[in-house]
């Protein structure tokens, strides 16, 4: 299975202070161990997770240290990574997509779909995507 990464994902992933981070960290450990799995990004969620990095410190952490961390992620990663470059037209939008806090979802949603992919999210609230899992115990 091919898991196109959301910015949650990433930030969770990224912060060992984040609420989610055990979830997601566990998920992505569990999923690396799966041989036909491939965890992917694109530039959004990548940016998304610098803005967001930066933003949830007030500044503590820069736009080059969040660069380079998620670097390091990605690395470590290996093979299991891919870089998906974003070929969708912004107007190819599914049809529950209605307000404008719903269009970068909606937009990754479509992209990773058109690429045999699945959205890996903590937001229950997108359609179609897939939720990372809760820990059990």
């Amino acid at each position: 299975m091919k898991y196109l990464l959301d910015v949650n994902v990433l930030v969770a992933w990224g912060w060992s202070d984040h609420v989610a981070h055990q979830r997601t960290a566990t998920w992505i450990a569990a999923t690396r161990r799966q041989r036909a799995s491939r965890l992917l990004t694109s530039a959004i969620p990548e940016l998304g997770f610098v803005r967001v990095s930066v933003q949830r410190t007030a500044g503590g952490v820069t736009v080059a240290h969040a660069g380079d961390t998620l670097a390091d992620m990605l690395r470590g990663l290996g093979a299991c990574h891919g870089f998906l470059a974003d070929d969708r037209p912004a107007a190819d939008l599914p049809d529950w997509c209605e307000r404008a806090s719903q269009t970068t979802d909606a937009h990754l949603v479509t992209l990773a779909e058109a690429h045999g992919a699945r959205l890996a999210t903590l937001d229950a609230r997108i359609p179609g995507a897939f939720i990372v899992p809760r820990l059990v115990g």
